[in-house]
């Protein structure tokens, strides 16, 4: 038995992605428990940033921390708002300073369908990754988090920046080419950003560890459950594919204590 706090679980990529999920400095690698009956239960919480036992409010952490935490400021889902190239103080301008003002990635990726995202360019190709992208390209390197906002702003008014799950752990190919999508992106582009426009950047398919398709996938609540059993047959996003179609989404469920037993 594996008991660990839930956080997002770190991937390689290279034919395949490669998961690691820590449980206390144990890793639990994907390629090694795929085709495996695991057994979650749930234990309690433990805030991803003061530790504490109350109950996850979101994002891994306790209410009183994700409204104090620089790491969950509304700059965060909202790059546009960032202010640090400002010497503007949201929260925590040493930490924003350094998130905000370093390279960013405007990038288009194939989820659910094309979507248009923001990430650190130390985070490519990670974030696409962690978003179940079966492709990427990127649009355009910023030098800081505002200026990838804004022009995310104007590309959101053309291509989606959601994913429907459900939709996206059902879809492994796609008939749009994502090269052409981006060349069509550069008229769009704020005119103080085409200088940064990616004209030679090329799209990225990734393939994930699944054994078998799934149909109809249905969330697993683990807090609601306590417990729950199945045998592992693929990883996706950041999601753990049953047998049965249930997933489990890592992400969304970082902050919890669990014990995980491999069969």
């Amino acid at each position: 038995m594996f008991t660990g706090v839930l956080n997002k679980m770190r991937s390689e990529i290279s034919d395949s992605v490669t998961y690691f999920l820590d449980m206390n400095n144990e890793f639990l690698i994907s390629n090694s428990i795929l085709n495996k009956h695991l057994t979650i239960d749930f234990k309690g919480f433990s805030c991803l940033s003061c530790n504490s036992d109350q109950e996850i409010f979101r994002q891994g952490h306790c209410k009183k921390c994700f409204f104090e935490s620089p790491s969950t400021a509304e700059w965060i889902i909202r790059p546009e708002l960032s202010k640090a190239h400002l010497g503007i103080k949201d929260r925590d301008l040493d930490y924003e300073k350094k998130i905000q003002l370093q390279p960013h990635s405007v990038y288009l990726s194939f989820t659910s369908d094309v979507k248009v995202g923001v990430t650190r360019k130390s985070q490519v190709p990670t974030r696409w990754i962690d978003q179940g992208a079966i492709e990427a390209i990127e649009i355009a390197e910023l030098p800081n988090r505002y200026l990838a906002g804004i022009c995310e702003v104007e590309l959101k008014k053309y291509f989606k920046d959601k994913t429907n799950w459900r939709t996206m752990l059902t879809t492994n190919k796609s008939n749009i080419d994502l090269l052409i999508k981006k060349n069509e992106c550069y008229t769009i582009l704020p005119e103080e950003a085409k200088n940064y426009f990616l004209s030679k950047s090329k799209a990225l398919k990734i393939n994930y560890p699944i054994s078998n398709e799934i149909i109809t996938p249905k969330s697993l609540n683990i807090k609601k459950m306590k417990t729950f059993s199945g045998k592992l047959i693929g990883i996706k996003g950041q999601y753990l594919i049953f047998e049965d179609s249930t997933v489990f989404n890592v992400r969304s469920n970082e902050g919890l204590v669990v014990g995980i037993k491999i069969d």
